[in-house]
């Protein structure tokens, strides 16, 4: 017979070889849930998409900001700047002579009507 020392060491064995056995199996089935791990891959995707979305709204907001920003800088400054304009310079008065010919004609025309 098994003396009481060996008998013992024998079933602690034993149950070390089960639980090994039991891991074991439960990583095989792990591996062989094709379903479950689809699923985790997904998450996994989405989760990273959702992240990458999140920094390029972000991004495209404060670029949008920016631009916004330098927009109304401009518009501000063109009154301005179209006042010191070359262009501007010489044709204004051309521009006030005109308006004060049609003026004139209208006010002629109409005092000839009445």
């Amino acid at each position: 017979m098994t003396t009481p020392e060996s008998r013992q060491e024998i079933e602690q064995e034993i149950e070390q070889t089960r639980e090994r056995l039991g891991a074991t199996v439960e990583e095989l089935a792990a591996r062989a849930d094709v379903k479950a791990r689809a699923q985790e891959k997904a998450a996994d995707v989405k989760a990273r998409a959702q992240e990458k979305a999140a920094e390029v709204k972000a991004g495209a907001q404060a670029r949008a900001a920016a631009a916004s920003g330098r927009v109304k800088a401009e518009l501000i400054a063109l009154p301005g700047r179209a006042r010191r304009s070359p262009l501007v310079q010489r044709r204004w008065p051309l521009a006030v002579a005109a308006g004060v010919v049609a003026a004139g004609a209208v006010i002629v025309w109409r005092w000839r009507k009445a």
